[in-house]
């Protein structure tokens, strides 16, 4: 997005704001998409939201048309809107899976995620260098096809191959349930653990779901940081280009999918809060490499940000924020689960909002190592609360 952005006029600062207004229009949604999910069915949510994202991409591809930073904004947001489903996909998988293996099944729904927002930047790559070129672009009337616009088309295209996908193809299921019976002297066990009050008033179960918001928001929140630098801050330290950039985290990304793919046997070894800790402190090493680069036109080893990216987007990010998600499904339990992940959607955009306008600003008045040190706190606490509340957390998905 970086290269556009410039392209209109815009800085690091507006950069931060158009990447925080994707995640504005996610938490406008994000609950009320997981509510409907419960009240009118996945078919109908799901189908909603892929229109309104068809609507964005076009909007989109008007922004080098109209010229203007503030209609960035405003396709962000629309964008952010169709995409508020993360809660009503999650809440699909928690409804038709076992408990013992949601873990599983929620980092193969993340692989795909995943692979939207990390594989998908070699796409982005190709697209730009092919019309990057000097009388390469398309123009007739306001279609303009350029490496701008040429991803806002193509996720056109397959938005309306999804619309017609959901329409023939997907179907809601509900997860058969039996007759209600008398608890087990384990789960009134349970129960009776998660009802106690903490001495802030609320429930250890209220507590530990508030904790593992604040864990979405701590993961989310570092990666949408790389989001929203990670493409300058190669040009500018590693003197890479925007679409070298790209495959580099495009690979990387691929790999974290392998990783999600490859969660299920890593579940068997280790338990969710370990996966959460080392996956935070994996991201922490990550960005400590980054830090300390020379300045003043002094380039980098290109290495250093391999490795960085590696560690962040390979194996930090994707193991960790996805033992997140499945732990706060298995606190849920035989919750409905719709609304409350949607909320827990709405926190991770929430996160998405405000680092990305921080990391910009931060930048701005100060330097990219700035935001590093508040990153690596960020994640650094969280660490440490998880890590002391590991018994209580454990105790409540037994």
């Amino acid at each position: 997005m970086w290269p556009l952005v410039e392209s209109i006029g815009g800085d690091t600062v507006w950069l931060g704001y158009a990447v925080a207004a994707f995640s504005f229009g996610r938490i406008l949604v994000s609950p009320m998409f997981g509510s409907w999910s419960i009240k009118y069915g996945y078919t109908r949510t799901l189908f909603c939201s892929t229109a309104v994202i068809l609507l964005g991409t076009l909007l989109y591809a008007q922004v080098g048309n109209v010229g203007s930073p503030l209609f960035l904004i405003v396709a962000q947001i629309v964008l952010g809107v169709g995409s508020g489903t993360l809660g009503v996909t999650r809440a699909f998988v928690a409804d038709v899976t076992p408990t013992r293996n949601r873990t599983t099944y929620m980092a193969w729904l993340t692989a795909v995620q995943y692979a939207g927002f990390t594989v998908t930047p070699f796409i982005g790559a190709a697209f730009y260098k092919l019309f990057s070129q000097e009388g390469s672009g398309i123009q007739a009337g306001i279609f303009v096809l350029n490496e701008f616009t040429a991803p806002a088309y193509f996720m056109s295209l397959i938005c309306i191959l999804l619309l017609i996908v959901i329409s023939i193809f997907f179907q809601n299921r509900k997860r058969i349930r039996k007759d209600k019976k008398r608890k087990s002297s384990r789960q009134q066990s349970v129960d009776d653990f998660a009802n106690k009050t903490t001495s802030v008033g609320i429930t250890l179960y209220d507590a530990c779901i508030l904790g593992c918001m604040l864990l979405n928001v701590a993961t989310k929140g570092s990666i949408a940081s790389f989001e929203t630098l990670g493409i300058a801050f190669a040009e500018s330290h590693f003197d890479m280009y925007s679409s070298t950039a790209g495959s580099v985290v495009g690979s990387c990304g691929t790999v974290g999918v392998i990783a999600l793919l490859s969660m299920g046997k890593l579940a068997k070894v280790l338990t969710d809060v370990q996966m959460i800790v080392g996956g935070m402190m994996v991201m922490v090493i990550g960005i400590l490499s980054l830090m300390g680069l020379p300045d003043g036109g002094e380039i980098s080893p290109s290495w250093r940000y391999w490795i960085a990216m590696f560690l962040i987007y390979s194996v930090g990010y994707p193991i960790g924020h996805t033992a997140v998600i499945g732990l706060f499904s298995k606190i849920v339990g035989r919750r409905p689960q719709g609304t409350l992940l949607g909320w827990f959607a709405s926190a991770g955009s929430a996160a998405r909002m405000v680092f990305p306008v921080m990391s910009g600003y931060v930048t701005h008045v100060a330097s990219i190592d700035g935001v590093f040190i508040i990153l690596c706190v960020v994640l650094g606490i969280s660490m440490c609360f998880t890590f002391l509340a590991r018994d209580t957390l454990e105790n409540l998905i037994r």
